[in-house]
């Protein structure tokens, strides 16, 4: 007989929320989850659609099929939280114990083992929702068949039956219960609770029972209490790592949205949060400053200039250095305004007060500046105002005059601008195939017809970044033959470089890798030591040598200015890259002899003498302040301890100790006869005591070259066999090559302050750029990762 029955919509779940169901009795039947399906208009009944079923072979009902458990239906609530297993929390159900039991999302069923009754029991009356969150939601209708659920309250809409998808009625309870509805949190309404049900409810349950959780979820929100100092320091803190402008605590669209997310929050002001950005800079500082008091050796320095629209110049002072454990550090120490960046004294100052700033003087190794912006004159005065309080190593020659990254990227630079209507004509091309989708088209069309076997895409470069400019050339140029035939699939491209064009770009991209390979060495996350500069820049130095001799007039013509200016900056750092070298122990002086034989030829011995010169002079430096004052003054060699330990008057004889013999020189007993053995063995003491750390180093034998070789690993195990030259090679190894940072090595234009930046004031300025480089230094921690020298 025909019964009163339910829409069964079919949905894929991974497990169906359990909701309110009635008992079935006498018979065996499905646990009925509330769904609150859609209502046959006509009966105001739910109805079962006629499908495949199995038949009950004692009550002739229909048993409902059971449906595939795969995905919950979309709804408009908060995420699950992710468990070790599908996290949903059970809602209002009544379970049919000792039954076969089918799970399917339908609404209440009406007794099975009695027929006539439920064909009888009001088949017209709507069923009543029996779930609490419908006292705090309406149902609404939006469309055939799309039916939403809205808060009394706050008016917002959820999702609740879309088709034949029911959403349930989990999410709404977690909008009342955990106080997500931001009206009832304002009216100060304690979040709706769901009071266990008692005993007396029956084995069942009630609607009133809290949703129940298989896993342990996180505490509730409303629970959390509302820190007001900790979100003002995280609102700073935002700030500070994205440079946005300290107005934005005044724009009202991040006041709109602060107060979405707690109501009771504050919005700080803007003199609030500068005074909190500059706290937590002075906090980070002073961190800094206790780290830089305990590393044992020196600290370089490199000095960096950007301008502002007023003319006006900022001076960026950063810090280089290796702590006791051996790890690379690279921070920003100060950023200092300079009225007039192009005067001649306009550094000076800027460094005289990092030094003072951060108690550096006497304890500053290096200075790298950058041509770009400083002349002959600006290095002179610099090195004048340092070598007051700091000794003049190497005598000045540690103050570096060039920047390795713009040497490098002048260089790419000038050669480009020797080929300037070739690549822009190649440009163009490139620019033709890229801002069109159907030329775009056609050229991979014909590319596949011809059959070119390149993988690499064309792409419009960058001006200012010359390494896009690069890639775009060796791009073009593999897809030559494409270009070539394109004329004839589009009558429009009339710029087809020639075959002589695509030659010559050919040849300037293989001398181009050559300085991309270099300057890429410093986009690492590391920033590789001063040892690792030595085997590129030399190798550099002779390609562009052999380049510059060639015999074909293009090539040479190409590469000879770039030879020229890339030979200044080699005999001007050639010193102290020789030097950071020898720290490797894997090449030590044989590295120096063997490049220094290729660049320079019979004038060789002469620079390897002045390697070896400074290297020993350098370690005199460290040596020095070591030695203890003598007491008396003292011979050299082993005759002052024969001197000492043996009496001037009556001499024994051979064999004889000087105990043995009386005072009127008769010989009483010969003794054990080894005294000269004795006298042996302080000549031989005496004799290696003699040889420096230095030499002793550097007459060990290399160590194995492996690719991967932590270089600063090894200093740090041998730091008590050489505690006086493992000082010198921190100092050497931290000598920073280039002064830009690892996203503008590729820059072809100096950088710009801004104009919001510029209206800040100095010290504000500074903090905001401290503050983010030594924040982001403390949270990726890449000074912890091994540094690797790969030669």
């Amino acid at each position: 007989m025909e019964t009163d029955t339910t829409i069964v919509s079919e949905v894929d779940t991974a497990i169906i929320p359990q909701t309110d169901t009635t008992h079935v009795q006498e018979t065996e039947a499905a646990v009925l989850p509330e769904t609150d399906a859609a209502i046959n208009p006509q009966t105001d009944a739910a109805v079962i659609p006629e499908t495949e079923h199995a038949i009950n072979p004692e009550t002739e009902h229909a048993i409902i099929p059971e449906t595939e458990l795969a995905i919950i239906p979309e709804a408009d609530h908060a995420n699950i939280p992710e468990t070790d297993d599908a996290l949903i929390p059970e809602t209002d159900m009544d379970f049919a114990p000792d039954s076969d039991m089918a799970i399917v999302p339908a609404t209440p069923a009406t007794p099975l083992g009695n027929e006539q009754a439920g064909s009888k029991t009001q088949p017209n009356k709507r069923r009543r929702k029996k779930s609490i969150v419908w006292e705090h939601f309406t149902v609404e209708t939006v469309g055939p068949g799309h039916t939403r659920a809205c808060c009394k309250q706050c008016k917002k809409s959820f999702a609740y039956i879309t088709g034949s998808k029911l959403a349930g009625t989990s999410h709404l309870k977690r909008h009342i219960a955990l106080g997500i509805c931001p009206v009832s949190r304002q009216r100060s309404q304690p979040p709706v609770t769901y009071t266990p049900a008692s005993k007396s409810a029956g084995a069942y349950g009630s609607a009133t029972d809290p949703p129940k959780q298989r896993y342990r979820t996180t505490p509730a929100i409303a629970n959390v209490p509302l820190d007001q100092e900790r979100c003002s320091l995280e609102i700073a803190k935002m700030i500070i790592m994205h440079e946005y402008p300290l107005h934005i605590v005044e724009h009202p669209g991040f006041i709109d949205f602060v107060r979405t997310l707690n109501p009771h929050y504050n919005m700080v002001s803007f003199n609030t949060v500068q005074g909190d950005c500059v706290a937590l800079y002075l906090r980070e500082k002073q961190r800094l400053l206790n780290l830089i008091s305990t590393i044992p050796g020196r600290v370089n320095l490199t000095l960096d200039l950007q301008t502002s629209n007023q003319n006006l110049g900022y001076v960026f002072l950063t810090g280089h250095f290796i702590d006791s454990d051996w790890k690379v550090h690279r921070h920003i120490l100060n950023v200092v305004m300079v009225a007039y960046p192009d005067s001649d004294h306009a550094f000076n100052q800027a460094v005289v007060a990092c030094l003072s700033d951060w108690n550096l003087e006497g304890r500053l190794f290096t200075l790298t500046v950058d041509q770009s912006f400083s002349s002959e004159a600006v290095i002179a005065n610099l090195r004048g105002s340092t070598s007051v309080k700091n000794p003049q190593l190497l005598n000045g020659q540690i103050l570096i005059g060039s920047c390795y990254a713009h040497l490098l990227s002048g260089l790419a630079q000038d050669a480009f601008g020797s080929m300037v209507d070739t690549i822009k004509k190649i440009r163009d091309s490139v620019k033709y195939v890229k801002t069109s989708e159907a030329h775009e088209e056609k050229f991979d069309e014909l590319k596949q017809q011809l059959q070119v076997p390149s993988t690499k895409d064309l792409l419009i470069d960058d001006q200012t970044r010359w390494d896009t400019t690069y890639h775009m050339l060796v791009a073009a140029s593999e897809l030559k033959e494409v270009f070539a035939c394109f004329d004839a699939s589009d009558p429009d491209y009339k710029l087809t470089p020639s075959m002589d064009d695509w030659k010559q770009v050919e040849t300037l991209c293989s001398y181009l890798k050559i300085l991309f390979d270099a300057a890429n060495i410093l986009t690492g996350p590391t920033y590789p030591t001063a040892s690792t500069f030595f085997h590129e820049v030399s190798k550099l130095q002779l390609d562009l040598t052999h380049a510059a001799t060639s015999q074909d007039p293009f090539v040479s013509n190409l590469i000879k200015p770039l030879q020229e200016k890339f030979d200044k900056y080699w005999r001007g750092c050639c010193l102290i890259l020789a030097v950071a070298v020898v720290m490797d122990p894997r090449f030590k002086m044989k590295l120096v002899e063997f490049s220094f034989s290729r660049i320079f030829g019979e004038d060789a011995e002469t620079w390897i003498g002045l390697v070896d010169d400074g290297i020993h002079e350098l370690f005199l430096d460290y040596f020095s302040p070591m030695l203890p004052l003598p007491e008396a003054p003292m011979e050299n060699g082993t005759e002052s301890i024969i001197k000492s330990e043996l009496p001037n008057e009556g001499m024994p004889e051979e064999g004889v100790s000087h105990e043995e013999l009386p005072h009127d020189g008769t010989v009483i007993s010969f003794g054990d006869g080894l005294s000269d053995f004795d006298v042996y063995i302080s000549e031989i003491t005496s004799g290696q005591q003699t040889k420096s750390e230095l030499d002793q180093y550097l007459e060990e034998s290399l160590l194995p070259r492996v690719q991967d070789f932590d270089l600063l690993g090894w200093w740090k195990l041998n730091n008590l066999k050489y505690p006086i030259l493992s000082k010198m090679a921190a100092d050497v190894l931290s000598i920073p090559i280039s002064i830009v940072d690892p996203g503008a090595v590729f820059d072809t234009q100096s950088k710009k302050i801004d104009s919001y930046r510029s209206s800040l004031r100095p010290v504000t300025l500074e903090a905001l750029v401290c503050a983010k480089n030594w924040l982001q230094s403390g949270s990726s921690e890449t000074s912890n990762a091994f540094v690797k020298a790969e030669v």
